[in-house]
């Protein structure tokens, strides 16, 4: 099966996606998709979601945006921070990955974890004085957005010696937010607003990702120019078998619904951070009902034998930069019978297109699935639980934890009594950290998952340790693995983690702050903030039944994670 420069290798599950590919046509479900017909999916309120569709084509900020860069560069802005999560700040995360520093423009730095090292670590790249902030909250109410730019407000007050620093501030947030109140109060720089009928994943074309990419310089005109020329090729004026939007689609939902669905993403190197957007938009559209695709992202790719049937493989190839290796690779698993989609980007600025052709292929497979692509109903009740859990410290200093089943050598596990149970099931040999690590993993089955949780510092070390575990869970299991930093995933696949089909098992790993920084205005600190982030989402987890084990690395977090390389090993 081919789309333009597109190739679908499809396999077995070939006759039902031409089946639903012919539905889509006799039906004009495409025009019920862009008549934003909520019968499409749960007839509930997906109506009022849609205004995604339009986007490509609003380009009234494009002007105000390159104002307001100019004035930047003027001043000798050096540095941006944009400070925000999910889809407020995973399009910014990609683009300042993609294009980097762009020459006299300034470097744009993603601030997305309440872990106190990412934060003095970020602040120790940048000048205050030639820094500006982005802080970037659709609901203008999350949690670690607000108490970022009370840390960096006041972090500015003392370098300037001044008070009134609200013009080194831009908010992008919807009308009306609690945000947007505030920008007004300290007099911040600019305020973009967003489109409420646009959810955070969505937004991507909108303010939300693109004042940021103007500023640092990407020709956002351009970047949308393309998104357009797609938005037309996904439109009902074209023949479902020649629409990009919809047969990626179906071929997702039709997969996912036969078993396959663990969308492995082969991205070439130049453009590997498209991966982390993807994952989100997704995992947090489809990962609900017991139901939903489980993005699999930056898992290294390995010879066909490692692998099960139950993967989709999607290769997202940069035609200006192709990696000879995953040219390989991807050939070998076509060999081998694998499902293996093909997308073919001539250069970076055709993301503007791919963003949107996912956009519309998440919504169909959405409708394949029979769910509703634009809530998330699992995300908000580990926030809410995070919420009670950081205002009960500020009244009592106090956090109430878990008590640990099993301690070795500074290592301490946590888990809730039914998984206990269930892990002493496979416990062969005394009780150890490695054993209970072991026990824990013998309950991976056929078409499961693994995911990595880790509550800690996103560094290279850290990233680099925790890749490594992931391949050999990988390859001795034969399963999809999934690695993510809390609190960034809460805000993506953690929806799908917890509202999705229950075959993930899961490794959430957290370890005591060396250094801490208290939050202005509050009680509590971001070292507070983290735990009690942790804490939720494990407390959700079981709450769910899912399989779940927390290991506590204690204060040496590199040691920890080389001692559970080993034990898995």
């Amino acid at each position: 099966m081919q789309v333009k420069n597109d190739k679908f290798s499809v396999g077995n599950c070939a006759d039902a996606i031409t089946d639903e590919l012919t539905i889509w046509q006799n039906e004009n479900k495409i025009i019920s998709l862009w008549g934003r017909d909520a019968r499409l999916w749960t007839h509930t309120d997906e109506s009022n979601w849609m205004g995604w569709l339009d986007v490509a084509a609003e380009k009234n900020e494009i002007s105000r945006t390159t104002t307001l860069a100019n004035e930047l560069r003027s001043e000798g802005i050096n540095d941006i921070v944009l400070m925000g999560m999910g889809g407020s700040s995973l399009c910014p995360a990609m683009m300042a990955e993609t294009f980097g520093k762009i020459a006299n423009y300034p470097r744009l730095h993603i601030l997305d974890s309440t872990d106190p090292l990412q934060i003095l670590h970020l602040e120790e790249q940048i000048n205050l004085k030639k820094t500006f902030f982005i802080v970037s909250s659709k609901s203008g109410n999350t949690l670690e957005p607000n108490i970022f730019l009370n840390y960096f407000y006041a972090r500015l007050q003392s370098a300037l010696n001044k008070t009134e620093v609200g013009n080194y501030f831009l908010a992008i947030t919807d009308p009306g937010t609690a945000l947007e109140t505030i920008a007004k109060k300290n007099q911040f720089r600019a305020i973009f607003h967003g489109v409420p009928a646009i959810g955070g994943r969505y937004s991507a074309l909108s303010n939300f990702g693109m004042v940021p990419s103007g500023l640092m310089g990407v020709d956002i005109k351009e970047f949308l120019n393309h998104a357009e020329i797609m938005q037309e090729a996904c439109s009902p004026n074209v023949l479902i078998k020649d629409n990009p939007g919809v047969v990626l689609g179906v071929v997702l939902g039709i997969c996912a619904k036969q078993g396959k669905d663990k969308v492995t993403l082969i991205v070439s190197p130049e453009i590997h951070s498209l991966g982390a957007w993807l994952e989100q938009l997704l995992a947090e559209s489809t990962g609900k009902e017991g139901k939903g695709l489980i993005p699999v992202d930056q898992e290294a790719i390995g010879v066909p034998s490692v692998y099960d049937n139950d993967r989709v493989f999607v290769y997202i190839r940069l035609e200006s930069a192709p990696d000879a290796e995953q040219d390989r690779s991807v050939l070998a698993l076509e060999q081998s019978g694998f499902v293996v989609v093909r997308l073919s980007l001539p250069d970076k600025m055709y993301l503007g297109a791919e963003l949107f052709r996912w956009e519309i292929a998440t919504a169909v497979a959405g409708s394949v699935l029979g769910i509703n692509a634009f809530n998330q109903p699992d995300v908000e009740e580990s926030k809410i639980l995070c919420l009670q859990m950081t205002n009960e410290y500020e009244k009592s200093g106090h956090l109430n934890q878990p008590t640990p089943f099993f301690s070795e050598h500074g290592i301490q596990l946590f888990t809730d009594e039914i998984n206990q149970k269930d892990i002493a099931n496979y416990l062969v040999g005394e009780p150890s950290v490695k054993n209970y690590l072991r026990a824990h993993l013998e309950r991976v089955k056929k078409d499961d998952y693994v995911d990595l949780s880790a509550f800690i510092e996103m560094s290279a070390e850290h990233t680099d340790l925790l890749q490594k575990i992931r391949i050999q869970i990988r390859d001795t299991k034969k399963v999809a693995t999934c690695l993510g930093f809390g609190p960034r995933f809460l805000h993506s696949t953690g929806q799908a983690y917890k509202g999705g089909p229950n075959t993930g098992v899961f490794l959430q790993i957290t370890a005591d702050h060396s250094e801490d920084i208290k939050v202005p205005s509050h009680n509590y600190t971001f070292g507070i903030v983290i735990t009690a982030q942790a804490q939720a989402d494990f407390s959700v987890l079981t709450k769910r039944l899912r399989r779940v084990l927390r290991i506590h690395l204690g204060n040496d977090v590199r040691g920890g994670l080389e001692q559970l390389k080993k034990f898995i090993g």
